[in-house]
């Protein structure tokens, strides 16, 4: 009997060995990975309605001027009330234009639908500002945002009514040549759990400096909600 216990303590000991060396390793994923930790990162969707006063000869039709955004958030927290973060998304805000006599952009001729899209790449860095009890969970916070993009694509597409050969014609140009490629702008988040409110001003213009003289300039804010998959 003595002999069978010292031959099964090596295998006592072996299996405490690996059991301890597990515990540490999900103890440190715990304590570090997280919604209040020290880092943490989700996917999110936004959509926002285009705002802001229509300058004449660039009219749009609200509501259905809107930019939905897909991207993924990284978020580092510095204290318990103050975090940092960094974001990458594709956007793809879309005017839909107004139809009426004063119409320049892009052209005065009217459709029945016309639209500009301008699909591009953003990197958004934010400064997050915690309030209230929330333990390991994003809780309710205010967001300072900064953002700058490229635009890898833009489109003008209008469509018109029947003709003798079809019953409704659709164009679509792309590759505009009138339209920046950078954009840049600033913004805030106010945020409860997965839900947010967002609000972004766009400081860059839409149309190249050659073609602001006869491009009245679009409107630059986007209000609207986020919806985050924690």
């Amino acid at each position: 009997m003595p002999g069978l216990l010292l031959s099964l303590l090596p295998l006592s000991t072996l299996a405490q060995r690996v059991l301890l060396r597990e515990s540490v390793a999900e103890d440190t994923v715990r304590a570090t990975f997280g919604p209040n930790r020290a880092y943490y990162n989700h996917a999110y969707l936004s959509y926002g309605f285009v705002a802001g006063a229509s300058r004449e000869g660039a009219q749009l039709r609200y509501g259905r001027s809107a930019e939905v955004q897909l991207g993924v958030r990284n978020k580092w927290r510095l204290t318990r009330q103050v975090a940092l973060g960094l974001d990458a998304r594709y956007a793809r805000p879309v005017y839909q234009l107004a139809q009426n006599a004063q119409k320049v952009v892009p052209n005065p001729r009217l459709h029945r639908r016309e639209y500009l899209a301008l699909p591009q790449v953003q990197t958004e860095g934010f400064l997050r500002l915690n309030f209230g009890r929330r333990g390991n969970a994003i809780g309710r916070y205010v967001d300072v945002l900064g953002w700058g993009g490229w635009v890898i694509s833009s489109v003008h597409h209008y469509a018109d009514g029947a003709t003798a050969g079809a019953r409704r014609v659709q164009t679509a140009e792309r590759g505009l040549t009138y339209v920046n490629r950078w954009t840049y702008g600033a913004g805030t988040r106010l945020g409860s759990g997965r839900y947010a409110l967002v609000g972004r001003y766009r400081f860059s213009d839409v149309f190249r400096p050659a073609d602001q003289a006869r491009y009245p300039e679009l409107p630059r804010w986007v209000l609207g909600l986020e919806l985050s998959w924690l």
